[in-house]
C-alpha cells in the first residue's frame, strides 16, 4: 500500500497525507456479504448523549468478516478482490471457496488476486493459512487470534499488526505468544491463528489535516477540560487557555483520575494468571 501527499493550495492540505488506494481491486462489495448497521451519534434511548464527540460521518455499509473458518476446514479457497473496508483500519479479501461459498476475511500482508488458502491442520506453514497454535512453529508472527478455542479471532485485527509465538509449556498445554503491547500472555494450544502479518501497514502514517476529514469520520470536535466552567468539568475555570483546575492531578469527565499512576485492571481478574510478562512501558 501506497500512500498520497496532496498539493498543498489550502493550508489544511499542506500536510495532509491519505491513502492512493493502488492496491484495491474492487470498488464495490459483495451484496449478498453487506448489512446496514444503525448509528446512535453518542445517544441512548432517552435521546441524552452517553458518549461525547460521536456524530455524523459518511454512510457505511458494514462487510460481514468471517474470524472462525471452522465450517471451511479443508476446503481451498482463492483470493478474489482486495477490497476497502469503511468499518476497519485493514484491508479485507474476498474468497472464493471451491464449494462456490463466498466470504471475506481480514487482508494478510503481501497477498494477492490469486493467492489460494487453506484452513487445515495438515497445510503448510504458509502466509494466510488458518491453524491452531499447536500446529504453528515458534518464531512465526499470528494475527486474529483466538481467546478460547473454538469461538472466533478477537485479537490483532487491526492495520500492520501482529503477534509473535515465543515459546510452549507441553504440560499445560499452552503457548506462549508475545502480543504487540509486549505482553507475553499463555494461550491454549487449541486456538486457531492465522499465519503472518495484516496488511495496510501505512496506516499509521496517514495525517488527516483537517476537522472537516474528521466529521466524515463520525467525530465531533473533542473540547478540552480546561477550557470549560468550573461546573462542567473538574479542570474548568480559571481566565483564557489557563492550566488545569485540579488541586489532584488531572482528572476525566466524571472526575475520575486518569494519570495518576493508579491502575485500573482488577486484580482479582480471573485472566490475570496467563500474563507471562507483563507489557512494556512506552
Amino acid at each position: 500500500m501506497a500512500l498520497k501527499k496532496y498539493r498543498p493550495y489550502t493550508p489544511s492540505r499542506r500536510f495532509m497525507i491519505g491513502y492512493d488506494f493502488s492496491d484495491i481491486t474492487k470498488k464495490s462489495p459483495e451484496k449478498s456479504l453487506t448489512k446496514t448497521i444503525g448509528r446512535t451519534g453518542g445517544r441512548n434511548n432517552s435521546g441524552k448523549v452517553t458518549s461525547r464527540s460521536m456524530g455524523g460521518g459518511h454512510k457505511r455499509l458494514y462487510r460481514i468478516i468471517d474470524f472462525r473458518g471452522y465450517d471451511k476446514c479443508d476446503i481451498p479457497a482463492k483470493v478474489a478482490s482486495i477490497e476497502y473496508d469503511p468499518y476497519r483500519t485493514s484491508r479485507i479479501v474476498l474468497l472464493h471457496y471451491a464449494d462456490g461459498e463466498k466470504r471475506y476475511v481480514l487482508w494478510r500482508k503481501g497477498a494477492t488476486v490469486g493467492t489460494t488458502v487453506i484452513n487445515w491442520e495438515k497445510s503448510p506453514i504458509v502466509a494466510g493459512n488458518r491453524k491452531q497454535l499447536k500446529h504453528i512453529p515458534e518464531w512465526v508472527n499470528v494475527f486474529n487470534l483466538e481467546v478460547t478455542p473454538f469461538s472466533a479471532g478477537k485479537l490483532i485485527k487491526s492495520a500492520g499488526s501482529y503477534a509473535g509465538i515465543v515459546g510452549r509449556d507441553e504440560l499445560q498445554k499452552k503457548v506462549f505468544i508475545k502480543l504487540p503491547s509486549g505482553e507475553v500472555r499463555k494461550f491454549n494450544e487449541d486456538c486457531r491463528a492465522t499465519i503472518w502479518e495484516i496488511g495496510n501497514d501505512q496506516h499509521q502514517n496517514i495525517v488527516i489535516g483537517k476537522a472537516g476529514r474528521q466529521r466524515w469520520l463520525g467525530k465531533k470536535p473533542h473540547v478540552l477540560g480546561k477550557n470549560m466552567n468550573p461546573v462542567d468539568h473538574p479542570h474548568g475555570g480559571g481566565e483564557g487557555h489557563s492550566p488545569i483546575w485540579s488541586k489532584r492531578w488531572q482528572k476525566s469527565f466524571a472526575g475520575k483520575l486518569v494519570t495518576a499512576g493508579i491502575k485500573t485492571r482488577k486484580k482479582k481478574k480471573w485472566s490475570t494468571k496467563f500474563i507471562v510478562s507483563k507489557r512494556t512501558k512506552n
